[in-house]
């Protein structure tokens, strides 16, 4: 019986401690939304008035699709990306800077809920701004739903993969200047050059090659499948790399909050 009721008052403790990373990180997205939410709308809206209306038309159609229709989905999961690595990168080193991860690590939950939780974080952010600039998507063309279930599994697994790179990136900084780095120099020209405004198979088959080896155009890929029903790469090989993405970042994560590297520094 006294066993039964450790065990309770335990998954009770981690409960309650999960959902306060999720509701903090939540509220800050919220009470922020001027920095969180509204830029992406805006950076959205200028992508679809750029190259959606005015080089889109010159285009023509991609993928049998009109070219602000093709780019749509891309420019979503752009979006998402961003914003899931962003989130977590900048409350994560912010704990680390303001010396309230002190808090975490003398309290009783495990290693691997903490970095849970801050990973929900990303995830709210992620979906949130997604929504979003789906909703700016629809007042410039029409979303065709070739699967709930790819675009749901797509973008879900995709703000996990990007929210655990910022929970990892987070650790290693030094300051602030080291979490813009990687998004500037990695990250970016990666989404650029991820298929989000064209189809690979535009290009040379050297280059072709060398974007095979980009995640990132998996993720696009798999989730205009999901809208469009179209795809430059295996979708079942996309979903098997962003699962191993996840369990791999997952466990680098919860291996340096146990050795504390970066951490307790």
């Amino acid at each position: 019986m006294t066993d039964q009721l450790v065990k309770r008052a335990r998954r009770q403790t981690n409960w309650i401690g999960a959902q306060t990373i999720v509701v903090r990180e939540f509220s800050r997205i919220v009470r922020i939304w001027g920095q969180t939410l509204l830029p992406p709308a805006v950076t959205a809206g200028l992508y679809f008035v750029i190259f959606g209306s005015l080089i889109g038309g010159r285009i023509g159609q991609m993928g049998g699709f009109g070219y602000m229709q093709y780019i749509a989905p891309g420019l979503i999961m752009m979006s998402v990306i961003t914003n899931s690595y962003g989130n977590v990168v900048s409350s994560f080193f912010g704990a680390r800077f303001g010396k309230y991860i002190e808090e975490l690590l003398v309290s009783p939950l495990p290693d691997w809920l903490i970095v849970l939780g801050y990973m929900a974080g990303g995830l709210v952010r992620g979906l949130s701004v997604g929504l979003i600039v789906t909703v700016v998507a629809l007042f410039f063309t029409h979303l065709t739903v070739h699967s709930v279930p790819i675009i749901c599994a797509a973008v879900l697994l995709t703000s996990m993969v990007f929210g655990l790179g910022g929970f990892i990136n987070a650790v290693f900084a030094k300051n602030f200047d080291h979490i813009s780095w990687f998004p500037t120099f990695i990250l970016t020209p990666l989404t650029y050059l991820g298929g989000v405004f064209y189809s690979i198979e535009l290009l040379p088959p050297w280059a072709r090659v060398i974007s095979h080896a980009n995640p990132i155009l998996y993720m696009v890929n798999a989730f205009r499948y999901g809208f469009l029903g179209v795809s430059d790469v295996d979708v079942s090989l996309a979903f098997a790399i962003m699962v191993l993405f996840v369990v791999v970042l997952f466990g680098i994560a919860v291996g340096l909050m146990r050795t504390g590297i970066g951490i307790r520094e």
